[in-house]
């Protein structure tokens, strides 16, 4: 069966492990390919802790036309399992085999990116400047892009590729997270001889939780407990917990309301125990909040309709590489791009969407140049 160019392309990029922190083998093959399409590209010093690891990838295509200059965005790292992928299709689907993630999260992306490169060097016309980002340890709270230095982007306006919308939509309003992490000192004690002498920090935390409002707190805000760790054996009072938690929300006073109430919760039960309780509350990212009526909007919703398609305003309750690149002062639209069941093993795209998002790439870049009518 004969497959399109972005197809195959994916097809193989899901192939190159690149869970968060281990991006150097996919980092190689997309400087080869930027090279062999003698597209100028450079690895910035976006380095993790401890130094190992490639930083981001950029790239930039001339313009024939002086301006605007855009960008494209997509991450390299994918979540675990995320090893030894085995791309299936199957009825015009591409499913992992069962046993890992697929990675259209977000190689998706940038399979939509090497195609629409792909087609101005080959296909020709008078467009405008184009920068790419190839990002790394997105998935570990968009740390590639937060060392990013914007002297190198120099860009206009800009799209991410990572929502999980279907094709034509986009993300207008996105959430600002913070992190939470507590660490609950209790008291050690002999569980069977002398337990009264303890302090169970397993059991404050749990009455912390247990006060606390989480899940879906409303329209615009959630709240999770996501890790726990304490104790060293069945039969002694742990001494020590450790949690680690988040809340988000489209609106930033009820974020802070939202993470007050946890660090209160926290520390209500570690006095009433009688144990002390450290606490750290740190913005992970800051909220997406676009004006329909912005540039960057109304290019993306001209092209999606000139393909055919409902153009969607939408918000999320993810955050993205957008996020940043909004806060470090570039106009940046979070586009949809069709994938489903994104961080299980049930992940899957349709091959008609990856080829749509190709498709509205080359349309974004026509509007931009005035080669759309």
């Amino acid at each position: 069966m004969v497959r399109s160019a972005v197809v195959e392309e994916f097809l193989h990029l899901v192939t190159i492990d690149s869970v968060s922190g281990e991006e150097q083998v996919l980092a190689h093959y997309l400087r080869g390919v930027l090279e062999g399409l003698d597209i100028m590209s450079w690895e910035d010093r976006a380095m993790p802790a401890g130094g190992v690891g490639p930083g981001n990838i950029l790239a930039y295509l001339p313009g024939m036309i002086e301006s605007p200059t855009v960008l494209f965005c997509a991450h390299m790292d994918t979540v675990v399992p995320g090893k030894g992928i085995i791309p299936v299709v199957r009825d015009g689907v591409i499913f992992s085999s069962g046993e890992t993630i697929l990675g259209a999260d977000d190689k998706a992306g940038i399979a939509a990116i090497l195609e629409l490169l792909r087609r101005l060097r080959s296909e020709p016309f008078p467009h405008v400047p184009i920068k790419v980002l190839f990002s790394v340890r997105e998935e570990q709270g968009l740390e590639g892009v937060k060392q990013l230095d914007m002297d190198s982007i120099n860009a206009d306006l800009g799209y991410v590729l990572d929502h999980a919308g279907e094709i034509g939509t986009m993300v207008l309003k996105g959430p600002r997270q913070n992190l939470i992490s507590a660490s609950i000192i209790g008291r050690a004690a002999h569980a069977g001889v002398n337990p009264e002498k303890g302090i169970n920090a397993i059991q404050v935390a749990a009455q912390a939780i247990t006060a606390m409002r989480l899940g879906r707190i409303d329209e615009e805000t959630t709240a999770n407990i996501g890790v726990i760790h304490g104790g060293e054996a069945r039969n002694i009072v742990p001494e020590r917990v450790t949690l680690k938690g988040e809340a988000r929300s489209l609106n930033p006073d009820k974020l802070i309301v939202q993470t007050e109430h946890m660090l209160h919760c926290l520390n209500a039960a570690a006095e009433k125990a009688g144990a002390s309780v450290d606490l750290e509350a740190e913005l992970l990212y800051p909220e997406i909040n676009l004006d329909p009526a912005e540039r960057v909007v109304q290019v993306a919703k001209t092209a999606i309709e000139k393909m055919g398609i409902t153009a969607v305003y939408d918000q999320t309750g993810g955050g993205s590489d957008a996020n940043i690149l909004n806060q470090k002062g570039l106009p940046t639209l979070n586009l949809g791009i069709a994938m489903h069941d994104v961080h299980t093993c049930q992940e899957h795209i349709y091959i008609r969407d990856l080829e749509n998002l190709a498709e509205l790439l080359h349309t974004i870049v026509r509007v931009l140049s005035g080669s759309e009518e």
